[in-house]
């Protein structure tokens, strides 16, 4: 996927909110503004934003969009920010109709939207930036087996939700986990019954990562018949906590912490790597640009099959879809205020928190583009 995540293979920064300059107000009639008073907080000093800021999109972007439009409106109270999670697609054309003025999006614009969303923007250039970065865990339950992951290379990975590797201490799995020679427990593959970008993205990193051992392709629904299931990621939960020799993939802030229930460390070159925020940034980092990207649309073609050291190759990137340019100001310096606090070390923590969303702040080096980028937006 380009990050053009779902489907096609379509893929973060901050500006020390440049645009959310604290108005001081002026003494009568004194040239010299007035001191705030010490500890005032930023609605007290007074931000200079205000105005309805609506935005649409990934409904995997639900619970970090919350938080950061917590954050944000705590710097700006006179802002309506809004987001409302219809899904990408959605999201996207709702944004290109004019009806938001950002987006969320788990798949980067095709050319014929990018065409379309120059008119949309004045004259302007769609902006894409990959705010969100998610690490996709697989998880087992295998209780009495105390190892802190169990590690599985790729194609082995992909045998085991084939159906060809059965049991837990299959030689290919022994192998790289001699603790599982006496597990002599059937595997049991759960997967998503509903249409997934989950399932995308992790069907995507087995047909780029193992594509002699998986031949199904990346697919939004599951291909194989006769699994075990759940519907949505809390569905899946369930099903693997109450399923002893259990295997699922599952987005990793939901893994459930359960006696026996642990996560794979996937193989990368010669190593293997369990799932963090910082290895599934590091993958983004790792990853080419698209053909298309732009400084302005910073697009990336995943690298599911990487080599490099410490990256871990299962994630869903989420883009921030935006305008180079709108109508008025106020639209403007909104929506790069927003996008910056969205790519700030504060914002972008706050989505990281487990009990929030659990996603991967963003690298440093990524926040210096992105925040190129933000600084860029303008007035028609």
């Amino acid at each position: 996927m380009t990050v053009k995540l779902a489907g096609s293979r379509r893929v973060a920064g901050m500006a020390m909110l440049s645009a959310v300059a604290i108005t001081l107000a002026a003494c009568g009639g004194s040239t010299e503004a007035e001191e705030p008073a010490a500890g005032a907080s930023a609605e007290e000093e007074g931000s200079s934003l205000s105005g309805d800021l609506a935005g649409a999109g990934a409904t995997s972007q639900e619970a970090a969009m919350n938080a950061w439009m917590a954050g944000f409106q705590e710097q700006n109270p006179e802002v309506n920010v809004s987001y409302d999670p219809t899904g990408s697609g959605t999201g996207r054309e709702q944004f290109l109709n004019g009806a938001v003025l950002f987006a969320g999006s788990d798949a980067a614009m095709d050319e014929e939207e990018l065409t379309a969303g120059a008119e949309r923007c004045f004259g302007g250039e769609v902006i894409e930036l990959p705010l969100y970065i998610s690490p996709i865990a697989v998880a087992y339950n295998l209780p009495g087996v105390e190892a802190e992951n169990v590690n599985l290379k790729p194609a082995v990975l992909a045998d085991i939700f084939d159906g060809t590797i059965t049991k837990w201490n299959d030689p290919a799995i022994v192998a790289d986990n001699p603790a599982l020679a006496d597990v002599d427990l059937d595997i049991k593959p759960i997967n998503r019954s509903d249409s997934s970008g989950t399932t995308e993205n992790f069907t995507e990193y087995l047909s780029e990562a193992a594509p002699e051992a998986w031949e199904h392709g990346p697919v939004e629904d599951w291909p194989i018949a006769g699994t075990l299931s759940g519907n949505g990621t809390s569905g899946v939960a369930t099903t693997l906590e109450g399923s002893e020799g259990g295997i699922a993939y599952l987005d990793a802030s939901r893994v459930p912490d359960a006696e026996g229930v642990g996560t794979v460390a996937v193989g990368v070159g010669e190593e293997f790597v369990p799932f963090s925020p910082e290895a599934a940034a590091a993958v983004v980092d790792a990853s080419p640009a698209t053909e298309d990207a732009t400084d302005l649309r910073l697009t990336v073609d995943l690298a599911r099959d990487t080599q490099e050291s410490g990256t871990y190759p299962i994630v869903l990137v989420s883009y921030s879809i935006a305008c180079s340019t709108y109508e008025s100001e106020q639209d403007a310096e909104n929506v790069k205020a927003l996008l910056s606090y969205i790519a700030s070390e504060e914002g972008q923590e706050r989505a990281s928190d487990p009990s929030v969303a659990g996603s991967a702040p963003i690298s440093d080096a990524l926040r210096e583009d992105v925040t190129a980028a933000i600084e860029k937006i303008t007035v028609a």
